[in-house]
């Protein structure tokens, strides 16, 4: 299997894009990947924006960056209630510095933002927060996915695909 020895966070927080989060835990975990749900201390489920449960398998204070390979961020206004959690950002400010992958996507920016890792970054967002990532020193490109680095982003639900091959390719080196 492609990603077999390999874990991946994804983090999760109310309000949540429904193929944002789902698309890239199941595609990872059919190749193999340890994928595990990240959520704050005493919450058990979120639920997205059209109240489509997913059950947390572990606390964002209770891992270190160096339990992932790489952390993904869906969009949707979840990333909004993230960015308000300082474990959420430890780990994603964490990964990044470490050198593992950060992939972002829609409204995830966000989270990126406040990690402070998007500086000095090509990066793609949903368009309604195009100007944040702007604002917070990224250099802003209107495209399905883009990679700098280990930073993959992408724009939409639609991207999807593109962003979870640029994944997996960075994943397996």
């Amino acid at each position: 299997m492609e990603l077999q020895g390999k874990r991946i966070a994804i983090l999760a927080e109310n309000n949540y894009q429904e193929l944002e989060l789902w698309y890239p835990l199941l595609r990872f975990r059919e190749a193999g990947a340890e994928v595990r749900v990240v959520g704050m201390p005493g919450v058990a489920e979120y639920h997205s924006k059209h109240g489509y449960p997913v059950k947390v398998d572990v606390a964002a204070d209770a891992v270190t960056p160096d339990d992932f390979d790489a952390v993904i961020i869906p969009g949707g206004y979840a990333p909004d209630l993230m960015r308000r959690h300082a474990p959420m950002l430890a780990l994603v400010r964490g990964v990044f510095e470490r050198g593992g992958i950060v992939g972002m996507i829609c409204h995830a920016a966000w989270v990126g933002i406040s990690a402070d890792i998007v500086r000095g970054k090509r990066a793609t967002c949903v368009s309604a927060i195009k100007d944040d990532l702007i604002n917070a020193g990224a250099h802003y490109v209107d495209a399905e996915v883009v990679r700098d680095g280990n930073l993959i982003t992408s724009r939409v639900p639609g991207d999807l695909p593109a962003f979870c091959r640029t994944i997996l390719a960075a994943l397996q080196g």
